[in-house]
């Protein structure tokens, strides 16, 4: 069965083209042109994945994925952009959504970016993962994975540093995972890219360095070390000196 898409985006345009193109790549796509009827629908029929864009009049993308991270509804969200300040980007994140492209965007980077939300869905609901990310043997909940003073419950999707838990979205979760996981080693962005999005969008994309940044705002406390380091020109690693 295909997959099902929710598209809200204003732009008539851009929706038109967009769903065209998402209908021909294999998916059942419901397109609307508002944030009100983004919920409507979600609500109505919720679908596989919902892609938003932030600029809308009334309802606007972002409090569209804030109404549904509110209600309990983790269905994945690709926000479309056209603001390329990062804490634009970081307002996304912070609302909830998983992912987001900057307009204009390439058709076929909506696709792997879909594709990869999409199959790290399936993972967590018990699928075969498709790359080979390390994974404690199965055991009991509450199995806990623990590195620079962080607990991580993976079953549970909760992490804490110290006794203070972590408020972390799905990508978040997955990105500081593989850094405890492979603590004290640098993972190179190629590294980082496969692993958590299925796809390396390349030296010039900023992806990773806004969900690092974001990431180091919920960990760090004020007098304690920096616990995910850059190693320019490599990547990130994870250590506590």
């Amino acid at each position: 069965m295909s997959q099902t898409v929710l598209l809200a985006e204003d732009d008539r345009a851009i929706r038109h083209a967009l769903e065209r193109a998402l209908t021909l790549e294999g998916y059942q796509v419901t397109a609307v042109a508002d944030g009100v009827e983004a919920l409507a629908q979600a609500h109505r029929t919720p679908p596989d994945v919902l892609v938003l864009d932030v600029m809308m009049p009334g309802i606007d993308g972002l409090q569209v994925c804030r109404v549904l991270r509110a209600e309990g509804d983790r269905t994945p969200i690709l926000m479309l952009t056209a603001l390329v300040e990062t804490q634009d980007r970081i307002a996304g994140l912070d609302a909830g959504a998983d992912d987001y492209v900057v307009k204009p965007f390439d058709v076929e980077e909506v696709f792997a970016r879909l594709r990869a939300l999409l199959r790290r869905t399936s993972e967590n609901n018990g699928t075969p993962a498709s790359v080979d990310v390390p994974r404690q043997p199965p055991g009991p909940i509450g199995r806990l994975i623990e590195a620079a003073g962080l607990r991580m419950d993976p079953q549970a999707r909760r992490a804490w540093r110290g006794e203070r838990e972590l408020e972390l979205t799905r990508t978040e979760f997955e990105l500081l995972e593989l850094l405890v996981r492979n603590a004290g080693i640098v993972l190179d962005h190629a590294t980082i890219y496969d692993r958590i999005w299925g796809y390396d969008f390349g030296p010039g994309s900023k992806n990773l360095a806004v969900y690092v940044g974001y990431l180091r705002r919920k960990l760090d406390e004020p007098g304690a070390p920096q616990l995910i380091q850059t190693v320019r020109g490599v990547g990130y690693v994870l250590r506590e000196d």
